[in-house]
C-alpha cells in the first residue's frame, strides 16, 4: 500500500491508525509525528507565506479572486510515486490543496486507479466520521473505531467534569488581522471545556468579525489560536489588536484573561489531537480543576508572554 497525505490532519490520522510506514509523500505543512518530515513534500503555496497576517490574507484573497488554486501539487512527482490512496480534503481551499486540483491531476497524470479520499470536516462529529473513512480506505476499520472510541472517551471525561463548573463566555480568535472567530468544531470544544462560545456556529465555517463585535460581546476570556501560527508567531502579530486604544477596555484584558495557544499544532487540525486541544481549553478555562501539562508548552497567558 502506498499512501499520499495532502493535509496535516490526515497525516496524523494515518499515523494514529498505525499506518505511517505506508506513507510515501506528504504536503509541505505535514510535520507531525516528526518522523513524517523525512518524506518528500509534493505541495507548495502559490503565495508568500511570510509577512504579517493582514498581508497574507490579502495575498490569498488575490489568488482566490483569480479563481485559481492557492496551492500547487508536484504532478510529476506524484505520478512517479504511483500511490494507491491519496488523502485530501474538500472543506477549505485556503487551508490545503483543493480537491478539484487533486482530482484533475489524478485524472490527467496517473495511470493507476488511485483511490481519492476527500475529507470534509465541518463539525466534531465529521472529524470522527473522517477518521473512520480513512481507516476503512486503509482496510483497518477496527483501528478506526478504536481510535474514535478512545478520543470520545477522553473528551467525555472532561465534559463530564465541567458540567458542575462555572461557564465563562469565550471568544476564540482564528485570525488576527482581519479578525476571524473560530467556527467548525471549535464552538463544540469550547462548550465541552466548560465555556460559553460567543462567536461562530458549530458545523459552520469560521466567521469574519470586527473589533466592534468583540467589544460589544465583551467576553470573559479571549483565546488566540490563529490558523497556521505557533505561539511565537501569534505574539508577533498580536500588536494589531493590543495596540488599539479600545483593547484595554475589554473585560478579558482588564482581568488578565487573554491567552495564546498553538493554533498550528492544535485546534486547526481536525484529527486525533483535537483531544489535546480540548485539554488545553479546559486548562485555560478551569485552571484549578485541570492540569494536563500543556501550560507554557502549548498555551500561555498573554501577560506572561509579554514579560
Amino acid at each position: 500500500m502506498r499512501i499520499v497525505s495532502l493535509l496535516p490532519s490526515s497525516t496524523e490520522i494515518v499515523a494514529a491508525l498505525g499506518m505511517a510506514e505506508y506513507l510515501v509523500a506528504r504536503s509541505h505543512e505535514c510535520d507531525f509525528p516528526p518522523e513524517v518530515k523525512r518524506l518528500p513534500s509534493i505541495t507548495a503555496p502559490k503565495f508568500n507565506p511570510d509577512g504579517r497576517s493582514y498581508e497574507i490574507n490579502q495575498r490569498v484573497k488575490a489568488i482566490l479572486q483569480e479563481a485559481v488554486a492557492v496551492y500547487t501539487v508536484d504532478a510529476d512527482r506524484l505520478k512517479a510515486l504511483q500511490p494507491d490512496i491519496i488523502v485530501t480534503q474538500s472543506q477549505c481551499d485556503v487551508c490545503a490543496v483543493s480537491f478539484e486540483e487533486v482530482k484533475r491531476i489524478t485524472c490527467e497524470w496517473l495511470d493507476t486507479n488511485a483511490q481519492l479520499v476527500a475529507l470534509e470536516p465541518n463539525s466534531l462529529d465529521d472529524v470522527f466520521t473522517d477518521i473512520q473513512r480513512v481507516a476503512d480506505a486503509l482496510n483497518v476499520p477496527e483501528r478506526g473505531q478504536k481510535l474514535v472510541d478512545e478520543m470520545q472517551a477522553r473528551m467525555a471525561s472532561i465534559e463530564q467534569k465541567t458540567r458542575k463548573l462555572s461557564r465563562p463566555t469565550v471568544a476564540s480568535i482564528e485570525w488576527i488581522d482581519p479578525l476571524m472567530a473560530a467556527g467548525n468544531w471549535m464552538p463544540t470544544l469550547i462548550e465541552m471545556a466548560g465555556g460559553i462560545n460567543i462567536f461562530g456556529v458549530a458545523g459552520q465555517h469560521s466567521p469574519w468579525i470586527d473589533f466592534d463585535a468583540l467589544r460589544a460581546a465583551n467576553p470573559d476570556v479571549i483565546i488566540v489560536i490563529p490558523c497556521g501560527y505557533d505561539i511565537a508567531t501569534s505574539l508577533r502579530e498580536l500588536p494589531a489588536l493590543t495596540t488599539r486604544p479600545d483593547w484595554q477596555d475589554l473585560k478579558a484584558v482588564q482581568q488578565n484573561q487573554v491567552y495564546v495557544a498553538d493554533g498550528n499544532q492544535f485546534f486547526n487540525r481536525p484529527g486525533p489531537r483535537l483531544v489535546e486541544s480540548l485539554e488545553i481549553l479546559a486548562e485555560i478555562l478551569h485552571p484549578n480543576d485541570f492540569d494536563f501539562g500543556h501550560k507554557n508548552r502549548n498555551w500561555q497567558p498573554l501577560t506572561a508572554a509579554l514579560r
